[in-house]
Formats: structure tokens, sequence, C-alpha cells
């Protein structure tokens, strides 16, 4: 061979790496979970004489760095802590680097978490900050993005009181000691973003409290959680394409109270038990629609540990119940409601939450979203804890929550619960358990300021909602406007409307007696009418009025099954007519006899044509369908609900017949005349004052008819009325007033 033998190419030498540990005062903290900076001591930090790289990576055997023209083995340092000190980097800059972290399973390829930047903007921080981020839920939690080009999960949650904060889950074993958050400023949020970490992956929080024990929470943001009795929080990120277009654009046409507005309630997890979300969605649509209710109002569906609690102790306030499947199979439900022509109200919980360890008490080691005084924190009815509505942070956690419902679940109203327990400090409290506000009186003026501002927020931001009131007393100005100040000095709450509680309590009342003494409790029956424009109301025949020794609606009525029947039915034409939007509980429908119970839902086999009473229960079902459908397109019945000039007593005080009649009218001023008849005599030529401008009177629906499971007195045909002055009207009808039973007559 001619000429010397060619150069062998070898591989560059690997650098000499130096180690460079972190000061003992940081590595106690990193290991103790203590640390508010870790990545000012992990990651790769550029100094004087080259380049500093940690890592934290518990039970390696080795960390080795690697880079376009690097690999470098850190050193072991001990605890799970490698670090190196390189030569200075080309140009400068700390490169674009990768971490071979060495097991004894083999060698685990990632990227670095803490040579990332902050992933929560500086804007997102001054908002929470001062309590008025409106999308919170886009700031905290866990998001799957990606940052600085690399794919991965912000993690982000607020626990100012925290020592420190660790990231824990499937993807790193439970094992948060080397996923520590870092704090941003004085907002109290942590974050870190852990690349490689995507959907469908389990995560919580390990909080070092101030005393310096850890506790491991749920996340308070999370968007979905595992199937409970499990409680961690899930990565997730929606994928649903909506199809009510069509539905959004028309359903703020009317406002709520100038609307027809009769609403299904349901407790989804029982109405058919075992149905998933999507079942539901093939099923609930179709029943509803062919009832002709307007809305269904859902009991709580967010995140719940236990389920006898119904949804109203709230764990998971972000996240749909994993119970019946994820959230956006809950997307596919109330997309399909929309899609049948049917509003979804959802009952929302911002009273108060349950004390579970792995939720919201305490979160962070002291008080966090409940109230410091333990007078204020704790509610005296339901052993839970009240929220600490005067602190910005969690007004802001809740504020948020009401929009995130609208926005992210196009849910069409919110049906807020116990407004009254958060109104009131001295609710359920005896003298001593409580103390006056700053002005000496016993409201509470930061939930006021909470639900001035839920409601306006919600309203401003999502036009076309409805926000309802379950509040029991006489609080001045429940459905006035924020900014219009009432007698008591307070501006009004701003809700759409509120549910008639006392209007429940006083027919329900006057229904359980026996007809014999209906004659003195007349008053029980039309008491409402002195209030019926103090607010604008809901007629609510809920849950509440169905179970703990209550009876169903049917049973609730005295004497034998037929008079319990057409005592209901009588009594359901009678709360149709009545000024106020209706609400009826599933299974009252139908008649069911037995209380409800989620355990097993409604007694569907009683419309099952081979049991003998079904007829019975299929009559009320019948019923029910053709008040909605009268209901829907009798504007008399709905446009001037709220409005003195759309009611007109006809016989008020026929106490001695258990006889009523008044007049509704729209706002052109046409009539529907109804007819209540709480006695079990059939009345021959009864006579009811009308308006002289009708010429005739047709009947458009009488409880008693046969169909209905009714005796069948009814009209027939049209009648003219006489110009014989009766009732204070110029004009009469004689009519034929079935037992037990309400007519509705309109102009024929």
């Amino acid at each position: 061979m001619d000429g010397p033998p060619p150069a062998v190419r070898r591989p560059p030498a690997p650098p000499a790496v130096v180690p460079a540990p972190c000061s003992p005062q940081d590595r106690d903290r990193l290991l103790a979970g203590t640390h508010h900076d870790p990545h000012g001591v992990l990651g790769a930090h550029p100094v004087d004489d080259g380049l500093v790289i940690r890592a934290l990576r518990p039970h390696a055997r080795s960390v080795t760095v690697v880079a376009e023209g690097l690999r470098a083995e850190l050193h072991d340092d001990g605890d799970g802590l490698f670090s190196g000190r390189l030569p200075a980097p080309a140009g400068g800059a700390v490169p674009a680097y990768r971490l071979l972290v060495g097991y004894d399973g083999g060698t685990h390829d990632t990227e670095d978490a803490y040579r990332f930047l902050p992933a929560l903007g500086d804007l997102d921080l001054h908002l929470i900050g001062e309590g008025r981020h409106e999308e919170l839920w886009k700031a905290l939690g866990a998001h799957p993005m990606t940052h600085q080009g690399v794919t991965g999960t912000r993690f982000t949650v607020w626990a100012p009181n925290a020592l420190g904060v660790r990231v824990t889950g499937t993807f790193n074993f439970w094992d948060g000691t080397g996923f520590p958050m870092r704090s941003l400023g004085g907002t109290g949020v942590w974050e870190l973003f852990v690349p490689a970490v995507g959907e469908g992956e389990l995560y919580k929080f390990e909080i070092t409290r101030p005393d310096g024990t850890r506790t491991l929470r749920a996340d308070p943001m999370a968007r979905r959680t595992e199937c409970p009795p499990a409680t961690a929080s899930v990565i997730t990120t929606s994928q649903y394409r909506w199809g009510d277009q069509e539905w959004l654009a028309g359903r703020g046409e009317r406002p709520a109270h100038e609307a027809p507005f009769s609403v299904y309630e349901v407790h989804l997890a029982s109405w058919r038990p075992g149905l998933t979300y999507r079942q539901l969605a093939e099923q609930l649509p179709a029943y509803v629609a062919e009832l002709g209710f307007t809305h269904v109002e859902l009991m709580p569906v967010a995140e719940h540990p236990f389920g006898g609690s119904w949804g109203y102790q709230v764990t998971g306030f972000y996240a749909p119940t994993a119970r019946l499947g994820t959230p956006d199979d809950f997307r596919y439900l109330v997309d399909s409601l929309h899609r049948a022509g049917i509003g979804v109200i959802m009952d929302w919980v911002p009273a108060h939450f349950p004390r579970d360890a792995w939720a919201l008490a305490e979160f962070d080691g002291r008080p966090l979203y409940e109230h410091p005084d333990p007078r204020r924190a704790a509610h005296p009815d339901w052993g839970t804890l009240e929220f600490d509505l005067g602190r910005r942070e969690v007004r802001n956690f809740l504020v948020a929550n009401a929009v995130y419902w609208c926005e992210e679940f196009h849910i069409d109203g919110l049906r807020v619960d116990a407004v009254a327990s958060m109104l009131y400090l001295d609710y359920s409290r005896e003298d001593g358990q409580w103390t006056p506000n700053e002005r000496g009186g016993r409201e509470n003026l930061d939930a006021v300021a909470f639900l001035q501002e839920m409601n306006a927020t919600v309203y401003r931001r999502v036009p076309g909602v409805v926000t309802i009131a379950e509040e029991s007393t006489a609080w001045d100005g429940v459905t006035r406007a924020t900014h219009h100040v009432g007698p008591s000095g307070f501006g009004g709450l701003g809700f759409g409307l509120k549910w008639n509680m006392g209007w429940m309590h006083d027919s329900l009342q006057y229904m359980a007696h026996d007809p014999v003494h209906r004659a003195y409790h007349h008053d029980e029956i039309t008491f409402s009418m002195v209030y019926a424009y103090s607010e604008n109301y809901v007629l609510p025949i809920s849950h509440d009025e169905v179970v703990h020794g209550k009876r169903s609606l049917v049973s609730k009525m005295p004497g034998d099954w037929w008079r319990q029947r057409a005592d209901l039915r009588a009594y359901l034409g009678f709360m149709w007519a009545h000024p106020g939007k209706q609400l009826l509980f599933m299974g009252q429908e139908f008649a069911q006899g037995a209380e409800w119970s989620e355990a097993h839902g409604p007694d569907w086999w009683l419309l099952d044509p081979s049991y003998g009473a079904a007829a019975d229960h299929r009559g009320v079902r019948e019923l029910v369908g053709d008040l909605n459908a009268v209901y829907r397109r009798t504007p008399a019945l709905w446009e001037r609900d709220t409005s003195p000039d759309g009611f007109r007593w006809v016989l008020a005080d026929g106490a001695a017949d258990n006889v009523l009649a008044f007049l509704r009218f729209d706002a052109e001023g046409t009539p529907l005349l109804a007819v209540c008849n709480f006695s079990p005599v059939a009345r021959d030529g009864y006579r009811v004052g009308v308006p002289e401008e009708v010429p005739a009177w047709a009947e458009v629906l009488n409880t008693d008819a046969e169909r209905y499971g009714g005796g069948g007195v009814c009209g027939a045909g049209p009648l003219k009325p006489e110009p014989r002055p009766w009732h204070g009207h110029p004009a009469s009808l004689c009519l034929t007033l079935p037992p037990l039973a309400t007519v509705w007559l309109t102009p024929a």
C-alpha cells in the first residue's frame, strides 16, 4: 500500500463534568417539598465559567445531559440529586437539551421540566390577584398545551399558605419528589409545566402546610375527575363539536319572565338508573319534548363524593360527575336537549362545600376557601363549610365557575341553591353564635356583593341565560336589578327568577286538608296573590317536597285513590294557570305514589300496560302534556307573569264552595278564565263573572276529562255570556263545575 494510512475520526471526548451541588439549604428544601423556587436551583443556569445543570430524579441511577454536540453524565449528589458544571456553550446561550435518566429497568429520554419559562402570563396573574379573572378555568388547573415548542401539561394551583407544592400522578408513579412547583410572585399561584404529560393522566397536588406536614389534594379547578369513590383529578381537554347554534341564537329573544317557562326537574343518575350521559341523550330529550316542558332542571351535576347528597355537597366545582361519563359526554347531552328545543338549567351550589380532607377544606393548611372565623365557616344545618365570600380570590373562584358552566357547557340557566343560608349571618344560628355586620345588621354583606357580582357577570357575558334563586325569605329585591336600590338600602341581587316557596308551602298545605275543612283555610290558596308581583317567580314542586317523609305529590292529597288523583289534577291545573313559571319534579308527572329515592328513581313500572292501574297514572301524564301544550300556545298564561295587569280575580272569596276563579291576560288583553273547584261536589249552574267584550268562551282544558282518569263532567260547545253582572263584571257565564277539578276557558 502506498502512502500513510487514513486518519481515524474519533468522537469528541465528553466534556469534563465538575459537580455543582446546590446549597445545603436548597437541598433540604427541595427534598422536603418546601422550595418556593425550584426552577432557580434545578435546570440549566449560565455561570461565569460555564453552565450549571442540576436535576432531581429520585430512584435514578444516572442522569445524562444530551444536546446538539453535547453529551455529559451528571454527578450523583445523592438522594436523587444530580449536578454538573459544563464548559460554556457556544454563543453563551443555554442549549435545548434533554435528559437521559437511567433506572434499574432502563433509560428514560425526557425533556427537563425545569428548563421552561412560566407558562402562565402576567395578565393572568394580575387578574387572579385582583379576583377579577372571569375565565379562571383557563388559567388554573391542568392544561395540555404546547409550550416553547414542546407538548405537555401546565399545572397551576392557588395555595398562598403553602410552604411548597409538588404535582404527583400516574405519570410519576404518585411520587412528587421530582416535580416541585414554583411560586409565581405574591399571588399564591404555583406553576409547573411538565413535558410529555397529557390527556387522561391522573394527578393531585402534594401541599406542604405551614406546620410542615403534607396533604394530598385534588385540584379545585379540575375539569374532569375519577369516578367516586376515587378522588384523583384527570387531565382533560374538550374535543366536542357543538350542533346547537340555532338554539343559542334564539334563546335570548324573550326574557325568561316574559316567555313560556315550564320546567321538568331531573336527577340524572336516577331518572333511569344505569344510563350514561350518552344514553340519557337518546331518551331524556324525547320524553321531555313529548310532555311539552320548555326546560329541564338538572340537580347538581358537579362532582360530589357522596351520592346520597344528590349533588348538593360538591368537591369538584368545575367537573361534571364522572359517574355518568366524561365532560364531553355531558356536552353531548346538553347539545341533544338543545337540538330537541329544550333549555337546560343546572342546580349550582355556591353556599357551602364538604369537609373531605382531600378537597377544599383547609386546602393549604389554613382556612382558604372557608371563612377563617369558625362561627362563619361552619354551616349549621349540613355539617359543611361556608365559603369566605369576602375574600376576592374565593369570590372569583365561584363567579368564574358560574360563567364556566354557561360558556363551556352551554347551560341556559343556573338555579342557585340555598340563597337564604348565604344572605343571613344568623341563619339557623342562636344568639351568641353569630356577630352582626359592620352596619349592626344580620345581613351577610359579603354574600350580597358576591351574588350581585355573579349575576351581573353572567348576564353580561352570556346573553340569554337566566339565574334563579332558591330563596325562602322576604329579602327585598332578589330579582331586582343590582343598580336599583330598594327600601332596605341594598341594590337588587340581580336574579332573573326566584322560587316562590311561600306559594308552594301554602298551596300544598291547603290541598292536604280534607275538602270539608278547606273552607276554613281558603286564604292558604289565595294569599300568594297578595305578593305575586313582588318578584319574578317560579312555582316549584321540587324534589325537596317529595322526600324525607313529606310523601309524593299525589300522596299529600286526602281521601281515597280516586280523590287523590282528582285533587292532584285540579292542583296541577291551578298551578299552571297561576302567575309564575312552573317546575315539577320527575315522577310527579304520572302520580307516583312513593317518595323519590335516588337509589331507584321514579316508579316507571306504574306506566306499564300490564299493571292494572296503569291507566290512572297514564291519565295524569296525559294531563301534564296537555297543560304544557295549552300553556305554550296561550300567551295569557306567561306573557305578563310579572305584571298585575296580567291577572284579575273573578272569585277570590268562594270559600264556602271551595271555588276560586281568575282571569289571565296576554299583552293584547286576550283573556283566559281559570275556575278551580276544590270540593268533591259537582256544581251545576255555577255563575262566574266575565268581561263583556268576549262574545263566546270555549273550554280548552278540563282536569276531569275521562282521558285523564276523571269523571268526564265537561262543557259542551262554546258558552255565550249572559248580560248579567256578576262578581264585579258586566257579564257572566253559567258553568257546570266538575268535582275536584280545574277548568280553563278562552275566547271561542
